[in-house]
């Protein structure tokens, strides 16, 4: 099996602008390739993760990962797949935002010996002429072409496209451009929602140099019915343990659907691909909580190391089993201030917990029958709840939080 057969097989290969071409590349050559984030928070999320492990994948193949950070076109927001124009933030914001970057990609790629690098596009995109850039680069753009592309298509049957916005493709071309001059890149890779991006790239580079360069998307970590994974009640899956607790992050993987656990282990993991197709004939019902378990361990341990893995798993376990609490188990501390007359009410403690967005969504949880309060159904969203050492909320079937007065 070629390395170009193993990404097919594991789901990294998507679209490619010349398939044969890009197999002969990365299964022969030694080649310098991108990837761009745009720094538009201060973390990475499980959305960026499958661009991790591909290009952890590539590394280990003897390619050259070069991490471009959006700096400017953090500036001006990718419009793919928004409804609404991007918040604007400060260059300060950005700047901060693409060190915290640079630090969690540090984890899985190893910038050591000029073996990686990573790059910002503000440093050649924020003090450039706006008149020369139109000139130089704007000219090779098709209006009426860009106006075809998916990237765009829904925000004009829409809420509308900002001119700022209708810019950003010009940009990211124009970031593979400099980086084939400046570090001889030949590939980008990225997920598929960004397949017009990169083939404004491609193009470009072309018109300008005379070259051909290769671009290559990955599916994106959906579901099998086609939503985007990676969104809890309380947000993204972010790869902070600041912004999702260990323990969150490990469950999530824990409680993915019997559909999708596969899948998962394909794109996101290191397993030998032999080892997960084999998986996928064997295992059915139940045994597929094993499947579910090694997911949620490997990727905790790759992000958050094998000590919070081992802990969060666990904590897992020693509330699924009956066990009681664990000290791993996400955890709420409510002051005295928090309550009235000695005590708390069960609607204002899950939404203090993250447990409900709101009062009126917790109120629904609660008379459908969803909550259990030291395995007790509660049903009736007037309970107070008395706080002495400590309780443990059930929602659902696998959320499980710790209440304690401190």
């Amino acid at each position: 099996m070629t390395f170009f057969e193993e990404l097919k097989r594991r789901g990294l290969v998507a679209q490619t602008t010349h398939e044969e071409k890009i197999e002969d590349l990365i299964n022969n050559k030694k080649v310098a390739f991108y990837i761009g984030f745009d720094a538009t928070a201060d973390s990475l999320h499980v959305g960026h993760f499958i661009q991790l492990i591909l290009m952890k994948h590539m590394q280990m193949h003897g390619h050259k990962p070069i991490a471009l950070l959006g700096t400017a076109t953090a500036m001006i927001g990718d419009p793919t797949g928004k409804t609404d124009m991007r918040k604007m933030m400060t260059v300060e914001e950005i700047d901060y935002n693409a060190e915290c970057f640079r630090r969690q990609m540090s984890r899985f790629i190893d910038f050591s010996d000029g073996k990686a690098v990573v790059v910002k596009n503000g440093d050649w995109l924020r003090d450039m002429n706006y008149i020369t850039f139109m000139r130089d680069i704007g000219r090779y753009f098709s209006v009426n072409q860009m106006l075809t592309a998916e990237c765009f298509k829904s925000r004009l049957e829409g809420n509308g496209l900002s001119f700022l916005e209708f810019n950003y493709m010009l940009l990211q071309s124009y970031d593979f451009l400099h980086l084939h001059r400046n570090y001889d890149c030949m590939l980008e890779l990225g997920g598929n929602d960004q397949w017009s991006n990169m083939l404004g790239g491609v193009d470009l580079v072309r018109r300008v140099e005379g070259k051909e360069v290769y671009a290559m998307t990955s599916s994106l970590l959906l579901t099998k019915d086609g939503r985007k994974m990676g969104k809890t009640e309380k947000g993204a899956l972010w790869l902070d343990k600041e912004k999702c607790s260990v323990y969150d992050f490990y469950q999530y993987w824990r409680n993915v659907a019997d559909d999708d656990v596969i899948n998962c282990l394909k794109l996101l993991t290191f397993i030998p691909i032999e080892e997960i197709e084999e998986m996928e004939r064997t295992m059915h019902g139940q045994e597929l909580n094993k499947a579910k378990e090694l997911l949620a361990y490997n990727l905790t341990e790759m992000v958050h190391g094998k000590e919070e893995a081992e802990k969060a798993q666990n904590a897992a376990k020693a509330v699924f089993s009956g066990a009681g609490s664990d000290a791993n188990m996400p955890t709420t501390v409510i002051s005295e201030d928090d309550l009235e007359n000695g005590g708390i009410g069960i609607l204002n403690v899950m939404v203090k917990a993250g447990l409900s967005a709101s009062n009126g969504e917790a109120r629904r949880l609660v008379q459908q029958g969803g909550v259990s309060v030291n395995d007790v159904k509660v049903t009736d969203p007037k309970t107070i709840l008395t706080i002495n050492g400590e309780v443990i909320i059930k929602k659902g079937k696998k959320v499980f939080h710790k209440i304690i007065l401190g």
